[in-house]
Formats: structure tokens, sequence, C-alpha cells
């Protein structure tokens, strides 16, 4: 009948038009949509480009690949750079390795090297000069690691801890409950290994759940200290860390660590923490341009905005608690209040998660463009007629 045949037709182009509609208004993400979407911390600190609250002080100019500053008590992310850039970390991996190896040894309890303890040492690391053969207590190893960065300390540590292969596994099971998933550990030391990388962001997270440790915030804080030199004799040792000790750069007000690092392929890497006004501040700086010294003069311009900038900046994102810590049903907390851009504190987006997340916000948007085609395409089927160099520090 005419009316039924004018009815199906309506029908027919009010479907196509509803298909055509659907299909335009979806947009799919792009990956660098989706990845920043789902940043552990905050969507922002997944962007490109500079990222600080509008009415923030101006920033220094700086030359790192990636920076970040952050509260250390509130865990506010106040400004960032490329906060999760994978890397190479140079010596501040160390800070992973300690947080993960320092709590199951006493610091008075000895060891004595042996050869097999030294065994691996990649050639031009940093060396402290432990000899196999003499007795260390573990508080010297320690400092071996944290005021000359010491490789020997870190292989001889690694062998007590059931050697470097377990060691590197405990660090990276360590680095995903600290939901820091832009880090990928091949050895303790943080020497120049293929695919052993870190961002701003980690190198942060590590500094972060160092400090907790009174051991570990002692170590980076002690400036000299005398090491066993086989026999009774000793020598001193001192702290590379510049801004502490001032050799090269005027020493920071309020530091309290906390490692350096450098190779030349990684170039120079510093997470450095400070107190100031009943402030804490941590800042992470990788890779500037050029110039021994420039990491750590934009760690001190980057702690002076912070501490200029306190109360003055929203933050951007925030240092996420590990899963360890959280209490069951965290993943489903909702945003601290003006953590701009920020996911739940300490709500778990490990890389599985994320994963996932990816994989429900393209899934999602793909399924109603999928609808829209689909019904489009069948329309159009049924109308178409038939067919040497420098030691890493």
């Amino acid at each position: 009948m005419p009316g039924s045949s004018s009815s199906h037709h309506v029908s027919r182009r009010a479907a196509l038009a509803l298909g055509l509609g659907a299909a335009a208004s979806v947009t799919l993400p792009g990956p660098r949509a989706a990845a920043a979407a789902s940043a552990v911390g905050g969507e922002r600190l997944g962007r490109s480009g500079v990222q600080v609250a509008s009415g923030a002080p101006r920033l220094p100019k700086l030359a790192a690949k990636a920076w970040l500053v952050a509260d250390h008590d509130s865990g506010d992310v106040l400004a960032s750079y490329a906060a999760h850039r994978a890397l190479p970390p140079a010596s501040t991996l160390k800070m992973l390795f300690a947080d993960t190896v320092l709590p199951k040894f006493g610091r008075a309890s000895v060891h004595r090297v042996t050869a097999a303890d030294l065994a691996g040492i990649p050639y031009g690391s940093s060396l402290v000069g432990v000899q196999a053969g003499t007795s260390y207590t573990v508080e010297q190893l320690w400092q071996g690691v944290f005021l000359r960065s010491g490789n020997d300390a870190v292989h001889v540590l690694a062998s007590m801890n059931g050697g470097v292969g377990e060691t590197v596994r405990q660090m990276q099971a360590r680095a995903k409950d600290l939901q820091a998933n832009d880090t990928h550990v091949v050895s303790p030391d943080g020497f120049d290994h293929k695919g052993q990388v870190s961002s701003a962001y980690d190198l942060t997270l590590f500094a972060r759940a160092g400090l907790k440790n009174d051991d570990f915030r002692g170590y980076c804080a002690t400036k000299t200290a005398d090491f066993p030199a086989g026999g009774k004799k000793t020598f001193q040792i001192q702290n590379t860390d510049r801004l502490l000790t001032g050799q090269g750069v005027a020493s920071y007000r309020g530091l309290i660590g906390v490692k350096n690092g450098y190779t030349s392929h990684a170039g120079n890497t510093f997470t450095g923490a400070a107190t100031r006004g009943g402030r804490t501040l941590l800042v992470t700086v990788m890779h500037p341009a050029s110039g021994y010294e420039a990491v750590y003069r934009e760690t001190a311009a980057l702690l002076d905005w912070g501490f200029a900038a306190a109360g003055k900046a929203d933050p951007v994102g925030t240092l996420v608690t590990p899963l360890s810590e959280q209490p069951k049903g965290a993943a489903a907390a909702k945003p601290r209040a003006g953590a701009a851009g920020a996911g739940a504190a300490g709500a778990p987006v490990a890389a599985s998660a994320t994963s996932h997340t990816d994989d429900w916000a393209f899934g999602g948007s793909a399924a109603v463009a999928v609808l829209a085609g689909g019904g489009l395409l069948a329309l159009r089927r049924r109308e178409r007629p038939g067919g040497r160099r420098r030691r890493q520090g």
C-alpha cells in the first residue's frame, strides 16, 4: 500500500540520518589523548608541554628534557614538564634500589666481601673502593651507595640480597607497587643498560617513598664518611650531591638529599628534597641540554619557585599512594578537591589497569561508531540492486 510504503521510506531515512549523526558525533581518542587520560597521577601529567596553574609565579628558564615539582607531604604536583617521559635514569635509580633492599639488613651487620660479590660490575662504573677479602658493615656499604654512587657497593648488597637477578625482580615489583609504571629495571646500579628507563614522575615517587625510612634519609643527607681501606685503615668519602656539599655550585639551604646521577648516555639526572618554613618539596630534573652543574642549578631554581608558589599554584596532578598502602576499595575513590586534572589520590592505575582503561575509552566510542556505521552499511546494501667516558655519578 502507498501509505505503508511511504511510512517505510521515512523510517529508513530516519534510520539513515540517525546513523550518519551518530557516526559524525563520535570522536575516537588518538594514542596521545588516551595516554594522557590514563596517566598515573592525573590527566595533565600525561600531556606534552609545561603544566602549571594559571596565576602561579613565572617558572624559571629550563633546558631539561623532563622535570617535576611536588609537595612531599600532600603529594600535590605543582608543575611539571614531560612528567611521564621515559628516559635513562642513571644512578637516580639507586633510590629504588635502596627503597627495596635497605630495610632488609641491619646497619650494624657485617659482611666479608668475596670476588663473586663484585662480579659483573659494568666497565666505567663509579666505584667507592670495595675490596674482596675486606669486611664492611651494612652502614658502610650504604654510605658507599649514597655518597659515592658506588656500583661496587650496590653489587655487594645485591649479592647479599640473593643476587642481581633477584634484586632486579624485587625492584620491578616495588616499582609496580609504587605505581611507577614508566620504569623498567635491568640492573640495580642504574648504569647504561639497554631498555633501562624511568621518568621524572617515577623518580619522585622513589624519593618520596625512600624518605619515609630514617636510614635512607640519614644516608642521603650525609656529606662525608670514613670508609674502610683494608686492615685498620680508612679514607674519607664525600657525597657527590653538589647541592648538599656546595662543590662547584652553591649549596641549597634546607636540602635533605636525595640522589644524583650521570652517565654519558643518560646525561645528568637529579632528584632533590628540601625543607623551608615547614614545607618539604621534591624536585626531579632529567637531562639538561649541557653542563655538569646545570642539573643542580635547574633543581635549585625549581625549588625556589616551588617555595614561592606555596598557596598560589593549584596542583596539576598528584603523587599517588603505593598500592600496598591503600585501603580496600581505594580504586573507587574520588579525586581530591582542588587536584586539577588529578586522578584519585592513590587510586591504583597499574599497567594492566591503564591498558584496560584505554581499551574502554576506545571500545566505547568504537562500539557506537560500529553500530552507526553498521546500520548505514546495512541500509545501503538493502538499497543496492544485486550484488672514555666520564664515570657514572
